[in-house]
């Protein structure tokens, strides 16, 4: 089904709130194409650690930000991502790149490098894209057509992470989230935050379903207004 209108979605909130689950479902329910900003994120970061940066050295990590060759696929059913031709969607996903990923984010020549790159993908999305990540509607895309923001209860988020990982403890996994957030929401560079013009969603208490169902009735009302 393509779109009956270009639109750009864009889709912001903390680590467990249902972002990557929600924002994929939409794409492909509505024919629009998907990015997860934060796997290029990761990607950068699984370089560093890969090639020997320190990241806690914001200098070395500058100056090798323009290094790295990232390709985001936008498929919602396959949402490859490479790292200078090497497959990266499963490595990103440690523990070590997790812990890693705020203090690589944080750095400007950093975000500026993957902002762009956000940009052109977004721009040559013919039928339009939902892009999730943090700082999508407030830096990124600020011109975007819909702007949301799912937030999400401490509890809720931590049990939610603690299922995707497999056995992680949960009372751990929501103080790493809560560490997150905090790194996060105190950058100094396009912080984690909400659009004046965003609509939040809470999904503590809703199934993946119902949050999908919402956003996808935002979507739809955003294009019969055009």
């Amino acid at each position: 089904m393509e779109s009956a209108a270009p639109v750009i979605v864009a889709i912001d909130g903390p680590s467990g709130t249902g972002k990557s689950s929600t924002s994929k479902a939409v794409a492909a329910q509505l024919g629009l194409r998907y990015l997860d900003t934060g796997a290029q994120y990761r990607a950068i970061t699984w370089w560093m650690v890969t090639n020997g940066i320190d990241t806690d050295d914001p200098q070395a990590i500058a100056a090798a930000a323009g290094k790295p060759e990232i390709v985001s696929g936008t498929d919602p059913a396959d949402p490859a991502i490479t790292v200078d031709g090497v497959d990266v969607s499963g490595p990103i996903r440690t523990q070590e790149v997790t812990a890693r990923v705020s203090a690589v984010s944080a750095v400007p020549e950093v975000r500026a490098r993957i902002t762009e790159l956000q940009r052109s993908i977004a721009a040559a999305a013919e039928h339009g894209i939902v892009v999730e990540g943090r700082d999508i509607g407030t830096t990124v895309l600020p011109d975007a057509d819909l702007k949301i923001f799912l937030t999400a209860s401490a509890e809720a988020r931590a049990a939610r992470r603690s299922g995707e990982l497999k056995g992680a403890d949960v009372n751990a996994t929501r103080e790493a989230l809560i560490k997150r957030d905090a790194a996060d929401s105190s950058r100094k560079t396009s912080p984690l935050a909400k659009a004046d013009d965003a609509v939040e969603v809470d999904t503590t208490d809703l199934t993946l379903a119902q949050v999908v169902e919402c956003v996808v009735t935002l979507v739809e009302e955003k294009r019969a207004g055009k």
